[in-house]
């Protein structure tokens, strides 16, 4: 029998070392992070969950590259991201991770393949390819029936399924999914979790942030965040080296 690798020896495609976020609206700081360390593998599908002003809105930003740390480092892929300015982060946000948020953030006015399209005309490429790659991306979610619908013709989940299809379009190294489900009634937001289950299956690194309990367990590991740091025990392997 093969003898799995230890994750100790695998590249993470996400790693955050002793990771600080502090604001100062006021004379007094305010500790959004507090030193958090976390490597995430690929293939892995976590959720990380927590209640209101715990922090995990700030992680996510981290995560995401719409924001970067006061103090620490951010690996993605290897890139140390950690002090990237605003040009570079935006090229590491369009080609490296795919959003899909709460609010769907469809163009009315185009059709599902055309929405899908979108990430990729800012990345420079050309026509054919783009509706190609679009095309594909929108039958990887299964809705390659819909292609030239637009929003209003289609259900919730079914604009939610357009949304992971943009998410995806630019094969990033990291889907990160930030209350995807918020705003879909039960029948869709399992619709909506049983394709993530099935991304993940095809490989696929998510990462999903949630303060709904049923949604959390739709991932392989749950990862409680509170004041700013991972709960003991709550998923988050120990001390690991620094893998670059």
């Amino acid at each position: 029998m093969t003898q799995r690798q230890p994750a100790i020896a695998r590249r993470p495609i996400v790693q955050l070392v002793n990771v600080w976020k502090t604001y100062t609206p006021t004379s007094v700081p305010v500790h959004a992070l507090r030193g958090v360390s976390i490597s995430v593998f690929p293939g892995e599908y976590i959720s990380v969950i927590g209640p209101s002003g715990s922090g995990k809105s700030t992680f996510m930003h981290i995560l995401g590259c719409l924001d970067v740390p006061t103090s620490g480092h951010y690996y993605l892929a290897g890139t140390d991201v950690s002090e990237m300015d605003e040009e570079h982060l935006a090229k590491v946000r369009n080609r490296r991770i795919g959003f899909v948020f709460q609010q769907f953030h469809l163009l009315p006015s185009l059709n599902a393949w055309r929405n899908v399209e979108l990430p990729l005309i800012y990345a420079g490429v050309d026509r054919k390819s783009r509706r190609l790659r679009a095309l594909e991306a929108l039958e990887q979610v299964g809705l390659g029936d819909r292609v030239d619908h637009h929003p209003n013709e289609l259900s919730g989940g079914q604009q939610q399924r357009v949304a992971v299809a943009r998410a995806l379009v630019t094969e990033p190294d990291l889907l990160l999914a930030d209350e995807p489900t918020g705003n879909l009634d039960s029948r869709s937001s399992a619709d909506v979790l049983g394709m993530m289950d099935a991304l993940h299956k095809q490989g696929r690194t998510i990462v999903l942030i949630t303060h709904e309990q049923d949604v959390a367990e739709a991932a392989e590991r749950i990862m409680r965040f509170r004041d700013g740091k991972f709960l003991p025990g709550s998923g988050v392997p120990g001390h690991e080296e620094v893998v670059v």
